[in-house]
């Protein structure tokens, strides 16, 4: 999902990916893991997990996520409304807002994200969840880069791993950066396929990443791989840096289109995040 479009010029961009600092420093930031080099030919190793079996989102893996001004959060919401822990399982809903009073937003969602909480480069991402479909339902599981290592969106790259839009059997599997926003360049390589999927059934969304390739997944197989090229401009590989996880129920923007509020609720069951290096 893209955030928001800056304009500005590849040679600006180019200066920036050599010699912008890293605006937070990795020895700040205990709870970022990254993967020690030559470690991807080897066997992959658990390194953090959620099941969601307690009673309560675990404050020390995620936060909810607040609201914001774009199409993909403008509806989030943190109140106990749009979030359920049931059977091990945690729900993200889009609802129907039951107190306009307060909040005159017409519908509100829920979303966590480990923002600051963890973070990780390289690995293998699976997150095994049932989507639920309503027009307007727009379900993503995404990351975006920790540190600001090049600044400001889009130039630290981001990552989705799946995004749904309301009754579809296909999800999309995206790469977005200055490289593919900002300069066009989104089939230089091309930066996102689609995977046929049974959306109302559980499947396990992922991707494994390295220092030269995403490789995403579907159910442990492979769909669509982004690849690290030379000869192009510096910001078509800003994956190089640490990124946290969001997974939310969004609900309407531009590209899902308008929300059908009869047909709320709507949620995403989610059994269970893993990360491995």
């Amino acid at each position: 999902m893209k955030i928001k479009n800056i304009l500005i010029s590849g040679f600006a961009a180019s200066l920036l990916l050599s010699s912008c600092s890293v605006s937070q420093k990795l020895s700040e930031k205990p709870y970022v893991i990254v993967q020690k080099e030559g470690r991807e030919a080897k066997k992959w190793k658990l390194v953090w997990e959620d099941d969601f079996d307690g009673n309560e989102i675990d404050s020390t893996k995620w936060s909810r996520i607040p609201k914001g001004e774009s199409d993909w959060n403008r509806h989030m919401s943190t109140v106990d409304d749009v979030f359920r822990l049931e059977n091990g399982s945690l729900y993200l809903r889009g609802i129907n807002n039951p107190d306009t009073t307060k909040d005159p937003r017409p519908f509100i969602t829920g979303g966590i994200w480990s923002k600051n909480k963890f973070a990780f480069q390289y690995g293998r991402i699976e997150i095994r969840a049932k989507l639920g479909s309503a027009q307007g339902a727009w379900p993503a599981m995404w990351m975006l880069a920790e540190l600001d290592k090049y600044g400001k969106y889009p130039l630290n790259g981001e990552i989705d791993i799946m995004e749904h839009l309301n009754y579809d059997t296909i999800i999309y599997q995206t790469t977005h950066s200055h490289y593919t926003l900002n300069l066009g360049q989104k089939d230089n390589p091309p930066h996102g396929g689609t995977a046929t999927v049974k959306p109302n059934e559980y499947n396990v969304y992922g991707l494994s990443w390295y220092p030269d390739k995403i490789v995403f997944q579907l159910n442990g197989k492979d769909t669509f791989t982004y690849p690290r090229v030379d000869g192009v401009d510096k910001s078509q590989w800003p994956y190089d840096q640490p990124f946290f996880i969001l997974i939310d129920q969004q609900l309407g923007g531009k590209w899902v289109g308008k929300v059908d509020q009869s047909q709320l609720p709507v949620e995403m069951e989610i059994d269970w995040v893993k990360v491995y290096q």
